[in-house]
């Protein structure tokens, strides 16, 4: 039952990183650069994560000086480096390639996972790897676009996003060996919203920021696709491999895909529904196939 909670829990965070599209668009038009609206993201988050605390989890807003170095991973290194590594690809290359090459993150972290904790490196695992990567190859179109557009800064930067994005399943394991995943979330946006801040001048737009509707796309941006978000998918990781919880959240790319289709009238053809298929059963094998084994091997066992 605990690992169903936790792959449900980790499906919603990355339901919800799927909508993200929604607020970055309209912080866009406002006026916003990809840059400035990461900033925000990190900084209401990290004010929402503030009064939450210190209303209804004071006890766990107390870390070791020693650990800070864990949060700054999650929140420097991965979060803020992701984002910067994420859209300098954009602005290199196709952003279907700039896509594919962020899901790498999937086959970077079941590697980090086999040599920092251990998880096993089944046939079952690599084969949803490679179903996700295809899912998000066939999701993104790759098929209509060149690979001219590929560059080698792009590449670079696009790999760079997947180590980033990667890297906060792995910082996330490592910090729930003595932390609460409230804790997690808070620390790891405090140094997030401390490095991103001073470097883009936030406020020099300040009359640009605390318009009434600016306020509110701020705060649904920092409230559903940030706080809640990464507090489901670190409390995911309590119960689950860092592994299996990278290839879960891939469903991030068919939200985002659906969304498109329903608010924005983008369209969603053949070679799109076999993308999502094959995520859905990446998804399916990595959660179901050990399982059916465990069943099987009981069985064998009852009848000896």
């Amino acid at each position: 039952m605990r690992n169903k909670m936790s792959i449900l829990m980790i499906t919603l965070a990355a339901s919800l990183w799927g909508i993200i599209a929604i607020f970055v668009k309209q912080l866009t038009d406002i006026g916003f650069t990809p840059m400035e609206i990461v900033a925000i993201r990190v900084s209401f988050a990290f004010i929402i994560l503030f009064w939450i605390g210190i209303s209804s989890f004071k006890n766990q807003l107390k870390i070791k000086t020693k650990d800070i170095p864990v949060f700054a991973g999650s929140g420097i290194v991965s979060i803020v480096f992701f984002n910067w590594c994420y859209f300098t690809t954009i602005n290199q290359m196709n952003l279907s390639l700039a896509v594919i090459l962020l899901y790498t993150a999937p086959a970077m972290v079941v590697v980090f996972s086999r040599i920092l904790f251990k998880e096993k490196l089944t046939k079952q695992k690599m084969v949803a790897v490679i179903g996700t990567l295809l899912g998000c190859i066939f999701i993104t179109g790759i098929g209509s676009s060149s690979t001219e557009d590929l560059t080698m800064i792009g590449l670079i930067t696009g790999l760079g996003s997947g180590l980033g994005y990667a890297l906060y399943s792995i910082f996330g394991k490592i910090a729930l060996e003595k932390y609460k995943p409230f804790t997690i979330t808070f620390y790891t946006f405090l140094m997030a919203t401390i490095f991103l801040l001073p470097l883009t001048s936030l406020w020099e737009k300040a009359d640009l920021l605390f318009q009434i509707d600016t306020l509110l796309w701020a705060l649904g941006l920092g409230l559903l696709p940030t706080v809640i978000a990464y507090f489901f998918y670190t409390k995911g990781l309590e119960k689950i491999e860092s592994s299996k919880a990278a290839i879960i959240a891939t469903v991030e790319p068919i939200v985002a895909t659906l969304l498109g289709v329903v608010l924005y009238q983008e369209g969603m053809g053949l070679v799109q529904m076999i993308g999502t298929g094959l995520i859905f059963s990446s998804v399916i094998i990595v959660n179901i196939t050990k399982k059916k084994k465990h069943q099987l091997t009981l069985e064998n066992t009852t009848k000896v």
